[in-house]
């Protein structure tokens, strides 16, 4: 198992280019599936998560060529349906959160989709039920084994129809989509998400021969077509990474430059960090972060305690607020950090707390965070990634702390993040990868 060890105290300086959104690949790559004919992907990350999603799809048959870095052609014309129905499938689906994402174009191009409960990140209860509602609306019979813990659905040909998500679920919006575009007749989901990678799916699935309109809102219109062509997608630079790396910068007092971040589609996110004072500007299509000795977190207008708070897109992502936490550590001022959506995932709190951040756990969603403006620096101590975000967190942590700390189990940070020891190492970390 790898490791991180970084001795922390070291400014950063220069460039770096976020790497193509994880979010995004692994909702692009199941959509290979929709098509016999060639599709090529452009800015796909070289992360664990989705190189494990390409080599699944290569094992169900999918022709896959790698043409350059991070660009590949999948074309999937032969799929191996008795691999799909193989243990090795299921296994490969269980340890894998965005396999999910398969069962919608197997469902819609071939009438059946077996699948595993999918692992992923354990940050609390992460349920199936809107994914597999809205394919039972479009017509699909639903089966689930108790004892292999496997969900099989099949359908002659899906029927469009009307339905209201129960939540505006990101996965659970991508696989419908994905099922509804060779439905037949029209299919009209109320309460979608919108995120951009959701926008981008859609905008693939147009090249593709899809119709949908209302890209961008949360009302998704989906008028059924016999077949899907290929096409060519290029993924857009990963949101998170952008936070993350605005993150490193305010905890280090550094000064960075985040190139060709795509400003238009990071919403909120940058007015986030300017709440807890962090200073940054936007320069053509780039995100300078000038260094700054201190940060002062923002109040409300009648003077009360900051809470920033995730929601479903143009809101707060959650992913981004493990990082904003520990930016508030070192800040001037104290915020309440409210995760409404997973109810695991603040609990990696107790490292920081050991770290000497002044942090109250007051429930499973809410932390207040009271910052120390620098006065007082994080102390360097060994942990353990629990997760891909609260990792990235950690790493953060120990870049702006005193002393040496140790960071095990970073395949979790591999999951999300490519080749970010390299790319932190040329901007003037001290960090290395253990074995």
């Amino acid at each position: 198992m790898a490791s991180f060890i970084i001795e922390g105290g070291h400014p950063l300086s220069g460039e770096i280019h976020p790497q193509g959104a994880k979010n995004e690949a692994l909702q692009i790559l199941c959509a290979t599936l929709l098509t016999a004919e060639e599709v090529t992907v452009e800015n796909i990350p070289d992360i664990l998560d989705v190189n494990n999603l390409i080599s699944l799809l290569s094992q169900m048959g999918v022709e896959v060529r790698r043409l350059d870095k991070g660009k590949y052609a999948f074309k999937a014309a032969n799929p191996d349906f008795d691999y799909i129905r193989s243990a090795d499938y299921l296994k490969r689906t269980e340890a894998l959160r965005g396999s999910i994402m398969l069962v919608g174009p197997m469902l819609g191009r071939f009438g059946w989709a077996v699948t595993s409960k999918p692992g992923g990140d354990k940050i609390g209860r992460r349920r199936l039920d809107t994914h597999f509602e809205g394919m039972k609306q479009l017509g699909a019979s639903f089966e689930y084994d108790r004892t292999n813990f496997t969900y099989t659905l099949k359908a002659d040909r899906l029927k469009g129809t009307r339905m209201l998500l129960d939540e505006a679920s990101v996965t659970g919006t991508a696989n419908i989509v994905m099922a509804a575009v060779l439905a037949e007749g029209t299919t009209v989901i109320y309460n979608a998400a919108c995120e951009p990678y959701v926008q981008q799916l859609c905008r693939l699935l147009c090249a593709m021969g899809a119709r949908i309109s209302g890209i961008g809102s949360n009302l998704l219109t989906i008028e059924g077509v016999r077949e899907l062509h290929g096409a060519s997608h290029r993924i857009l630079p990963d949101m998170i990474e952008v936070g993350s790396f605005i993150g490193m910068a305010a905890m280090t007092r550094s000064e960075l430059t985040i190139k060709e971040v795509s400003y238009e589609n990071l919403g909120i996110i940058p007015e986030a960090f300017r709440r807890l004072g962090i200073k940054l500007e936007q320069r053509g299509d780039d995100i300078f972060i000038p260094a700054q000795e201190e940060y002062g977190i923002d109040t409300f207008l009648d003077g009360s305690i900051m809470t920033i708070a995730d929601a479903p897109w143009p809101g707060l992502t959650p992913d981004l607020l493990s990082v904003m936490l520990v930016v508030a550590t070192q800040s001037k001022g104290s915020v309440l950090i409210h995760q409404k959506m997973f109810e695991s995932r603040l609990f990696f709190v107790d490292n920081l707390i050991d770290m000497g951040a002044q942090i109250i756990l007051c429930d499973p969603h809410r932390a207040v965070v009271i910052g120390h403006n620098h006065k007082r620096n994080l102390r360097g101590r060994t942990m353990t990634s629990p997760d891909i975000r609260a990792g990235i967190a950690l790493l953060i942590a120990a870049l702006g702390a005193a002393g040496t700390s140790r960071i095990n189990n970073v395949q979790q940070i591999d999951r999300g993040y490519e080749n970010i020891e390299g790319r932190l190492r040329a901007l003037g970390a001290h960090i290395t990868r253990v074995e």
